[in-house]
Order: C-alpha cells, then sequence, then structure tokens
C-alpha cells in the first residue's frame, strides 16, 4: 500500500489544504470565545436565585446536549436564512450553531468551576463592602477560571475534531479539502494518512498542554 506513496501530491495540494485549515481554525475560535461567553452567561443564569431565569438556562442547556451536533449545524443551516429573510452563507450558519453548541458544554463546564469555589471567599468579598456582582466577577471568576483551564481546554481539542462535521453542508475545512484532493487526484491514502497526521499531532499538542498544566494547578 505504501509503495506508491507519493509525497508529492500532498505538497502540490498544500495551499488547498491550508485554505482548509483556516476554516477549521476560523470555527474552532470562534467556537471557542463565542461558546465561554455565552456559556459564562448561561452558567450564572443557571446559579441564579430567580426561578425562570435557571430554569430557561437549564432547558437551553439539556436541549443542546441532549441532541447531536450534526443535526444542530443541519437545522441552523436551513433555519437561519428563514429566520433572516435572505441567505448568509453555510460560514455564518455553522459558527453560529458551534457557537451555540459549544455554550452549552462550557456552561456546566463554568458552573462547575464556579461552584469550586469555597463559600467563604464569597462572604469574604461581600464583607468588604463588594456587591454581589462585584464578588463574582473579582473574586469568583478569576479563581474558577484559572481551575477550568485544562478542562476548557480539552473540550477546545474535542471542539477541533468535532469542526469536520461541516462537511455535511458543504463547507471545504481541512478535512474536506482532503478529501477533494484525494478524490480528484485519485491519491485517498496520501491525503487521508496525511489529514490523519495532522489531527493527531494537532489534537497531542494540546493535550500535552492540558496534561502540563494539570500537573501546574495540581488539579
Amino acid at each position: 500500500m505504501f509503495e506508491d506513496f507519493d509525497f508529492q501530491v500532498i505538497v502540490e495540494a498544500g495551499p488547498i489544504l491550508w485554505q482548509g485549515m483556516l476554516i477549521t481554525l476560523l470555527l474552532t475560535a470562534v467556537a471557542i470565545v463565542g461558546g465561554i461567553l455565552l456559556g459564562t452567561v448561561l452558567a450564572l443564569m443557571r446559579l441564579s436565585r430567580f426561578g425562570p431565569l435557571s430554569f430557561l438556562a437549564g432547558r437551553y442547556v439539556d436541549a443542546f446536549r441532549s441532541t447531536p451536533l450534526i443535526l444542530v449545524i443541519f437545522w441552523f443551516y436551513f433555519a437561519v436564512p428563514i429566520v433572516v429573510g435572505r441567505p448568509i452563507g453555510g460560514l455564518y450558519s455553522v459558527l453560529i450553531a458551534f457557537t451555540l453548541f459549544e455554550a452549552a458544554y462550557y456552561c456546566e463546564i463554568i458552573r462547575a468551576g464556579i461552584q469550586s469555589i469555597r463559600r467563604p471567599q464569597v462572604h469574604a468579598g461581600l464583607a468588604l463592602g463588594l456587591t454581589p456582582w462585584q464578588t463574582m466577577k473579582s473574586i469568583v471568576l478569576p479563581q474558577a477560571f484559572r481551575n477550568m483551564v485544562p478542562v476548557l481546554l480539552t473540550q477546545a481539542i474535542v471542539l477541533f475534531q468535532d469542526t469536520s462535521l461541516v462537511y455535511v453542508v458543504g463547507l471545504k475545512d481541512f478535512l474536506t479539502a482532503a478529501d477533494l484532493v484525494a478524490v480528484r487526484d485519485n491519491r485517498v491514502v496520501e491525503l487521508y494518512m496525511f489529514a490523519a497526521v495532522v489531527y493527531f499531532v494537532l489534537c497531542l499538542l494540546g493535550s500535552l498542554w492540558v496534561r502540563r498544566l494539570k500537573r501546574q494547578y495540581a488539579i
């Protein structure tokens, strides 16, 4: 199988593969940032003593965590243009789908991180004259996010892998680009093996980083 392995086809496909990787990295970055921001809001809602807010956030998390990501991608790909009233393209639909989907997972991570902070620290902030919001912003969240970094990065690695699902709506991410070149040049082994190696190396480096952070933070 490896006797006719052609490295040149990978080199020649470099520009196409790089464009696909840019799409993959863009999806990952936007979903991480948007997911963490929205997830933080959802986590605070879930921890709120105001029942309706906690209920809505809980149902949001349950809905997205109970739905396959590929179905969410399909749904937003067809639903968002209807809501907006005009086509917005696959990229924007997928960005919205990934951000909302990841927010549900980040919400639970952040909620657990907030709850890991000991209550005496909250009481100390309030005793110093800080409002509950100031206490959350200045005392609880900084410590919680520090504790959550390894878990957040682990979820980011999973997200990076999940971006390969965008092929279902025709978006040319890294894996889709490799597939197109493989079919075009009839070099399936070379392109799929190269794609597998790239995913493996990047995810391995991310996992090693997470392991190092866990030791550093003694989590």
